[in-house]
């Protein structure tokens, strides 16, 4: 099959091209209940830099060569003796872990905390290549009205997303405001999900103007522009203290302080994007309750909730499509900030 191959990191994204396309080896069935799925899109992710950059080599087991993408979407292929709610031909979009299902967490739902995963695209090989392996019990089959090459970055970008905004319109009421730092492809996912679920009012910062526009059509009713005076706008927009949950997409530069400022007293900062700091003196801890939350991707039964409210048009993926050839073009285009929403790999 064909595949875009990692073949040596580089910590600076300084390469001319990170990724070979090349013809490699099908993936086979190895255990009974193992699924080859059709790759009919791979979502393009920042984590992908990431692990371009060796950030996962600490992480994760990455070993090279190694397949990126996971965040995907196709059709089953090929099926382990013991697959039963899947067959040949069935359109589905993939939890991105796959698991045994019999630890505790499993049990309990907590995929992503599983004692023993494989991670396709992290510690295994992913969605960019025309087949990829997977496991039974991560597949969600799709309704009619979406396309796997539609869906595919909800496996991560979105389900991240709405796994961080489902918690945050758990405690927010109506009269209460929500402040979403960075409206790019997770972004503008949890700020629909925020205005699905919850009739708090939504704050969107960006430093773009067309990434302010996307805030706009998915539901924020305030756009701020993210320069040296955000926090006092924000401070200003929620009668000078702060907002009650704050949703931190960046993770990174001046985000974090800015995004710490910005949570009212008593109120939840909840950390999705990374790449920076957090430093907090205990004391402010103490004095202000804030409470910090990390986020990860989201489980299972959310990423059903989130198909749900897709299939229903209550949440929707801007998404810009490019050629498996054009793997390096599509990192590139993201590294410099010109994807709004999310690129999807075509194989």
């Amino acid at each position: 099959m064909k595949a875009a191959v990692l073949h040596e990191y580089d910590e600076h994204l300084v390469n001319d091209a990170w990724l070979r396309c090349e013809e490699v080896e099908d993936p086979r069935i190895e255990r009974p209940t193992d699924v080859i799925v059709r790759v009919g899109g791979a979502g393009v992710c920042r984590t992908d830099l990431h692990v371009i950059e060796g950030i996962w080599r600490g992480k994760a087991d990455v070993a090279l060569p190694h397949i990126l993408g996971h965040e995907n979407a196709g059709w089953v292929e090929a099926t382990g003796s013991a697959v039963e709610h899947v067959k040949v031909g069935d359109p589905v979009i993939c939890h991105p872990l796959v698991t045994g299902g019999h630890c505790l967490a499993c049990r309990r739902g907590n995929d992503m905390h599983a004692a023993e995963s494989r991670f396709p695209g992290i510690n295994a090989n992913g969605g960019y290549a025309e087949y990829m392996l997977t496991g039974e019990r991560s597949l969600i089959k799709l309704p009619k009205s979406l396309a796997p090459k539609d869906v595919a970055p909800y496996t991560d970008a979105g389900l991240t997303a709405y796994h961080a905004a489902r918690k945050a319109a758990h405690h927010l009421l109506p009269g209460q405001y929500a402040v979403v730092i960075g409206a790019g492809g997770l972004g503008h996912i949890g700020i629909q999900v925020l205005h699905a679920l919850c009739a708090a009012e939504i704050i969107v910062i960006d430093r773009t103007e067309q990434a302010l526009h996307l805030a706009a059509d998915c539901g924020a009713q305030h756009l701020v522009m993210g320069d040296e005076h955000v926090v006092d706008r924000v401070l200003e927009l929620t009668g000078g203290h702060g907002a009650e949950a704050v949703l931190d997409f960046v993770g990174e530069g001046d985000s974090v302080a800015n995004g710490l400022a910005m949570t009212r007293n008593a109120g939840f900062y909840y950390v999705v994007g990374y790449g920076g700091r957090l430093e907090v003196p205990t004391i402010d801890l103490i004095t202000s309750e804030k409470t910090i939350v990390g986020n990860l991707v989201g489980t299972y039964p959310e990423l059903m909730e989130l198909m749900a409210l897709a299939d229903s048009g209550r949440v929707r993926l801007a998404t810009r499509e490019y050629s498996l050839a054009d793997a390096n073009l599509a990192l590139k285009d993201l590294h410099h900030g010109r994807v709004v929403g999310r690129a999807v790999l075509l194989p």
